[in-house]
């Protein structure tokens, strides 16, 4: 038994921190170390959010033609993919999406839209309603992600009934120059302060393999500490062809999982889904994501690229004999 890791949660379940210096030594272990660190970051999750995991779902309300150039995204208009291309939704469509989610187990259902923000007026109008609906019609929680917003859109979600705003830094602030130079990083975090002060529930996360190295991994999982969002989403590079990541292969299956656990333990009580890339990066390892601390996963779709069927993520959940987090 490595006792440093073991000491460590122990440390962590009795509400002290970890380090900056300590997540860089946990980031340098290989073989045999590796499991007991996943065991360590599964027994923290537990003690801090016991062993049920939450599920969540996203309908793309809106794709393509996103004037922001992020390196790794199908839908910004500064590439050439095979990514669909539509305007808003209707209502309908939303809260028919909504109803689905909720049939298939999930318990937050993400209204998801392109572009630099979400405009005023019609397109804000139509969202709202549809929050109200699946706020009336389901048992799921409306969550939104709209790009930027300011106090007053973040307001006007809340009182609709919106229970968390989704906003990823997707990076470490040092590496952010290198996936997308069309806003700020500071808007970014004014963004998720916004939604804070107006009461929502935050989710904000990044994805992981986009080329940054480990110690920047480090760093973006002590800037969503320092930020106190309730939900930090892990997603890992899915390549898309017409991207000017499409031939990135930057992460392993391993490195996944040493990512989760290095998060669960810089972030131990906060609820931590590993989203977009599973299948592409983890492979025959996804089951393992939830021994090295996640305590959740987004089942269905992705936003321009398809995920597993939910029967096959719910037999997952059925063979590792976890219960899910029910609606309401």
């Amino acid at each position: 038994m490595n006792n440093n890791i073991h000491e460590l949660s122990k440390r962590i379940i009795n509400g002290s921190g970890i380090t900056n210096e300590e997540a860089l030594a946990l980031a340098g272990l290989k073989g045999s170390d590796l499991y007991e660190l996943f065991v360590a970051a599964s027994r923290v999750r537990i003690h801090y959010l016991g062993d049920s995991i939450h599920l969540c779902s996203i309908i793309n309300a809106k794709s393509g033609r996103c004037p922001e150039n992020c390196s790794f995204c199908a839908q910004s208009a500064h590439h050439k993919t095979d990514a669909p291309v539509f305007p808003l939704v209707d209502e309908e469509a939303i809260v028919a999406a909504a109803k689905r989610a909720a049939d298939e187990g999930s318990q937050c259902f993400g209204i998801v839209t392109s572009g630099s923000g979400i405009s005023k007026g019609k397109e804000l109008d139509r969202i709202i309603r549809a929050i109200r609906r699946i706020r009336t019609e389901t048992g799921i929680t409306p969550a939104c992600s709209l790009g930027i917003i300011d106090l007053e859109t973040a307001k006007t979600l809340k009182d609709a009934g919106a229970g968390t705003y989704h906003h990823n830094l997707e990076t470490a602030r040092s590496f952010f120059p290198n996936v997308c130079t069309t806003h700020s990083y500071d808007e970014d975090i004014a963004t998720v302060k916004v939604a804070k002060e107006a009461g929502l529930k935050v989710c904000c996360g990044g994805i992981l393999g986009l080329g940054e190295n480990v110690a920047q991994r480090i760093e973006l999982a002590f800037t969503l500490r320092d930020l106190a969002v309730d939900s930090v989403p892990l997603n890992f590079l899915n390549p898309i062809p017409g991207t000017s990541l499409e031939g990135a292969s930057n992460i392993t299956p391993m490195e996944c999982l040493q990512a989760i656990a290095l998060f669960r333990l810089i972030l131990p009580d906060r609820q931590i889904p590993v989203c977009g890339g599973r299948e592409h990066n983890l492979r025959d390892l996804q089951s393992w994501i939830f021994l090295a601390g996640a305590s959740g996963t987004m089942i269905g779709n992705y936003l321009t690229t398809a995920g597993r069927q939910p029967e096959q993520d719910w037999q997952m959940l059925k063979d590792l004999q976890l219960e899910v987090t029910t609606c309401g």
